[in-house]
């Protein structure tokens, strides 16, 4: 399985400030993050895969919500998880 609890764990640990915080927006936006990531190097694999890939475009526009209310809340912290996390744009 490739998001196992610890995994889960250390990515809330860095991003949302303690393990226990999964509702914190830069967490959730790193947790989806590494979700993307590893479904689209299963897409580059398995390219006739329309569920994964529909589940994928799903996915982006979940973080592409999140991202677009964290920059109205907090622009710095979201230029700041923009770089961490290597999100382009």
């Amino acid at each position: 399985m490739y998001l196992t609890k610890e995994t889960k764990a250390e990515i809330f640990k860095k991003y949302g400030g303690s393990e226990t915080n999964t509702g914190s927006t830069e967490g959730q936006i790193a947790l989806f993050t590494h979700r993307i990531n590893h479904l689209t190097k299963h897409l580059r694999e398995n390219h006739k895969d329309f569920n994964t890939e529909r589940s994928l475009v799903k996915l982006v526009g979940k973080r592409r919500s999140l991202l677009d209310y964290l920059k109205k809340k907090d622009i710095a912290k979201y230029r700041t998880l923009i770089k961490e996390l290597g999100i382009r744009k």
